[in-house]
């Protein structure tokens, strides 16, 4: 297996001197010094149970993972948490999660639009209901002629259009950073 993980801490420019120096007598780098203390270290029998690991990873909410960004990063970053209305850390986060989860999120107000779409589409399929059911008890229908089903059907089709096209646009913008849907 391919070492890919990284072990950081800071310490103090002392500390720091003291590691270079016994890395240098040892004939070794900083890094390897320091692997092999925690070979050493995690070979010497101290076991660490599944569920430590497990409770080491549940960590809450209001936890925080820092990172440093370039500052013309930074104001990449404001400019599209801005765009999607939402804090930086907050974009940053739904980014992680997104990522590692391959689940695109939808913003607020995307999601107001589905639901707003979701409740059209709910009514034109209870008129639709009241028409079929009134049809079958009488034996005709009194209701909505050719042309008014054609337009609640065109209504059903433009929906159905603009609900696909707002995920494809979400699914987009956030695999390429960017709102591709001018929100």
């Amino acid at each position: 297996m391919t070492a890919s993980s990284y072990v950081q801490c800071r310490v103090t420019p002392e500390m720091k001197e003291r590691v270079r120096a016994l890395a240098k007598q040892q004939q070794l780098g900083e890094s390897g010094l320091l692997k092999r203390l925690l070979e050493m270290t995690l070979s010497s029998g101290a076991e660490v149970h599944k569920s430590d690991i497990e409770q080491t990873c549940r960590a809450s909410r209001t936890s925080r993972l820092y990172v440093r960004l370039r500052p013309d990063d930074q104001l990449l970053l404001a400019e599209r948490a801005a765009a999607r209305g939402m804090a930086g850390a907050t974009y940053v986060s739904v980014l992680v999660r997104s990522h590692l989860r391959h689940l695109p999120p939808l913003p607020k107000a995307e999601l107001v639009a589905l639901k707003r779409c979701v409740a059209e589409l709910g009514a034109i399929g209870r008129n639709l209901n009241q028409v079929v059911r009134i049809a079958h008890e009488s034996g005709r229908i009194t209701g909505p002629g050719r042309e008014d089903l054609r337009s609640m059907l065109k209504v059903s089709e433009g929906l159905r259009d603009h609900v696909k096209g707002l995920i494809k646009a979400n699914v987009e913008s956030w695999e390429s950073g960017h709102e591709s849907h001018g929100n």
